[in-house]
């Protein structure tokens, strides 16, 4: 075989790796948003049934008229919404200030630091619950977004902080030399100087956080006693019940509950790939 031919069938290899992979990755999405549209006749049935051939709303129309637990799904929408962006802002503000701190900063401690934050995202989320539901009683903020809120910055914080430290370190610090001979203030350098260079990195946390706290189960569902304060996450439990379950009702809700995620993906996705080829390559 020539080494023209090898390179040619090398390069058919992954490409038919590549498609294999994208099948294996697109296809429960499809099967989700295709469900969603069945008839319950095409739903609960032996056959393999790819395509809907009765395409309906009657789930998606139910979800949003019925809603669930005695509430609109909307309001698990907004409180989903709510969780995941007052996560992603509230991470991205102490993330970036925790990780210029540890990247600029030579203090005692520093390194003991670095290696809690990797501690820290090895231990699972579930060996924390009793300790965080504990703290969260005590702070006043059991039953509260608020509450919510500040668990999954806890969470994602580690993360945050690591992969923003590595950004940060990147930059060469006699752009900000420069721009205090200019007579810029330390303030006004991190804001005009290290911010904009590390943008691609904090999108890219953020990107994290948000879909973190978007599809956040465990605590939304132990914190939160009132049913007017669960997630989207929580609310899907409710349709698996002890005479079966509705499948088309979840899939819909799914659907549905994907939609903003896919929107927030879309809108920063230039600035989140640029985001993880530098975070990948710099350090």
């Amino acid at each position: 075989m020539t080494p023209l031919a090898r390179k040619r069938l090398r390069k058919a290899v992954l490409n038919a790796i590549g498609i294999l992979v994208f099948v294996f990755a697109i296809f429960p999405v499809y099967w989700m948003v295709s469900t969603a549209f069945k008839a319950n006749d095409q739903i609960f049935t032996t056959e393999f049934i790819p395509f809907p051939t009765h395409f309906t709303f009657e789930h998606v129309e139910r979800v949003l008229t019925e809603g669930v637990a005695g509430n609109s799904i909307w309001v698990y929408m907004r409180n989903s919404a709510i969780v995941a962006l007052g996560t992603v802002l509230v991470g991205a503000v102490f993330s970036l200030l925790a990780a210029t701190a540890v990247a600029r900063f030579r203090f005692k401690g520093r390194t003991a630091f670095l290696m809690l934050l990797l501690v820290a995202q090895m231990i699972p989320a579930e060996a924390l619950l009793i300790p965080l539901f504990l703290r969260v009683i005590d702070l006043g903020l059991a039953d509260q977004l608020a509450g919510l809120i500040l668990v999954n910055v806890g969470l994602t914080l580690p993360f945050g902080i690591w992969m923003l430290r590595t950004f940060v370190a990147a930059v060469p610090k006699s752009l900000e030399e420069a721009a205090w001979i200019d007579g810029a203030s330390r303030l006004t350098t991190f804001w005009r100087v290290l911010f904009p260079l590390v943008a691609p990195g904090l999108v890219a946390t953020s990107i994290f956080s948000f879909i973190t706290a978007w599809n956040e189960l465990i605590f939304a569902l132990v914190l939160m006693s009132e049913s007017s304060g669960y997630t989207m996450p929580v609310a899907l439990q409710y349709f698996f019940g002890q005479k079966g379950t509705d499948w088309g009702a979840i899939m819909a809700s799914s659907t549905m509950m994907t939609i903003p995620v896919v929107i927030f993906f879309l809108i920063v996705q230039r600035r989140m790939v640029t985001g993880l080829m530098a975070g990948a390559v710099k350090g």
